[in-house]
């Protein structure tokens, strides 16, 4: 089958000083290498497997090295938790979700890949995709071929094997005002989610593999996040989400300081941090550099590549080092699987994986386990840390600042103990 082409959309999105594009999801089809085996990324030997419907899927029991949550005690300072995560994640000629799963194996990492439902999808059952607002068989972003689908398949088996959380970008990626996401209802919304669950739980029926292992989990269970395309529609997606069942969003954007709940989801939304040279900051996304250094341009001035990506590093490791040596917020950084720029994000995000995953007191992990431990932390630990500012680190120290005791009234505010002079 012939290579179906992926183009980046982008939306406007207006924060801090900066006017920014928020991120497109893209390509997991085109001619690829060595398609994936019936066994390969199965279920260990000797594990329980129970098929699931067709057995696109199939329960395996609790995902391999998934930590438990544990509440911090008294005076604990927390951890610097990291995550990077991926949007339209799917394997194509370009091997970059092979790639960053041994880059994640190497430095004790695991990610958030947030996979789209058509990308499991063949090119000739496109008439199945419904999209809200579209013909059916609509789609910005195309549909897979057999080995596309094989390919990413072996990839998403591989990494939930490997602690790795399977998220969702949803279908179609439609952005503006024609029928995008933005424009879409609640029940729209319902709609979009269902049939991305339904892609990944019937590929089978859908591709033929009959013979190909299931992924090794249950996706109505795995399945508790996503970020909406190009930013939009996160209103009524939070509300769909939410009486879904669903548990975060990764839709917004945000400054660096502690996630608290929004319309009953984890609002993990990426964030602003410095963007060397220039006095505005800049989103923790590989396209929103991009569209601040080349424009819609995803090949620009081959001189400017090295530039782009060392600029892109340096900003996400000086957000990274405000928060580990400051409020120590989580630090939530969102990519795609594209050479733009000629691949210079990716050399950009490889560094930052190596700089700070190794770190003393840092995690670098999915947001399924980020929600996990915000979910087991004590309120009133998470209301003190949502009061530290950006860069902010507590004045008396971790120990005292979450001791547990009653925070200290400030000086000179009426009530405070008399200071002697």
């Amino acid at each position: 089958m012939a290579a179906t082409q992926r183009i980046a959309v982008g939306a406007v999105v207006t924060a801090a000083c900066a006017a920014s594009l928020a991120g497109c999801a893209t390509g997991s089809s085109g001619s690829k290498e060595g398609v994936s085996g019936p066994q390969q990324g199965a279920p260990a030997p000797g594990s329980v497997v129970r098929l699931i419907g067709d057995g696109s899927t199939a329960y395996t029991g609790s995902q391999p090295h998934l930590p438990s949550p544990e509440r911090l005690k008294p005076g604990e300072k927390p951890p610097q938790f990291v995550v990077f995560s991926w949007d339209g994640a799917g394997e194509d000629s370009q091997k970059l979700f092979s790639h960053f799963r041994k880059v994640s194996k190497e430095n004790h990492a695991t990610m958030t890949y947030f996979l789209s439902g058509v990308y499991l999808l063949p090119e000739e059952k496109r008439d199945l995709y419904k999209p809200p607002q579209h013909s059916p068989g609509s789609s910005d972003i195309g549909f897979n071929d057999e080995r596309g689908i094989a390919d990413t398949l072996r990839q998403v088996r591989l990494a939930w094997l490997e602690g790795n959380e399977i998220g969702t970008h949803f279908n179609g990626h439609f952005c503006g005002p024609d029928g995008g996401v933005g424009t879409w209802s609640v029940e729209e919304w319902k709609s979009e989610i269902a049939q991305a669950k339904q892609f990944v739980k019937n590929w089978k029926t859908n591709t033929g593999m009959k013979r190909s292992s299931p992924l090794p989990f249950d996706y109505d269970k795995e399945l508790i996040g996503g970020r909406t395309p190009c930013l939009e529609g996160q209103k009524n997606f939070r509300k769909a989400a939410r009486q879904l069942g669903l548990r975060y969003d990764s839709s917004g954007v945000d400054d660096q300081v502690w996630p608290e709940k929004k319309d009953g989801l984890w609002d993990l939304s990426m964030q602003l941090v410095p963007f060397p040279g220039h006095t505005y900051e800049q989103l923790t996304m590989d396209y929103n550099f991009m569209v601040n250094q080349s424009g819609t341009q995803t090949q620009g001035d081959p001189d400017m590549f090295d530039y782009w990506g060392d600029q892109m590093r340096d900003g996400l490791i000086k957000g990274f080092y405000r928060a580990y040596d400051g409020n120590r917020a989580p630090l939530v950084i969102g990519n795609h699987f594209e050479s733009w720029n000629g691949g210079t994000y990716m050399r950009a995000i490889d560094e930052v994986v190596r700089e700070v995953c190794n770190k003393p007191e840092v995690r670098c992990v999915s947001f399924r386990q980020l929600a996990d431990w915000l979910d087991a932390q004590n309120p009133e630990t998470l209301r003190r840390l949502r009061t530290l500012e950006v860069g902010e680190a507590p004045r008396q120290g971790w120990a005292s600042f979450l001791s547990g005791r009653p925070a200290p009234a400030p000086k000179g505010v009426p009530g405070a103990p008399a200071v002697k002079q």
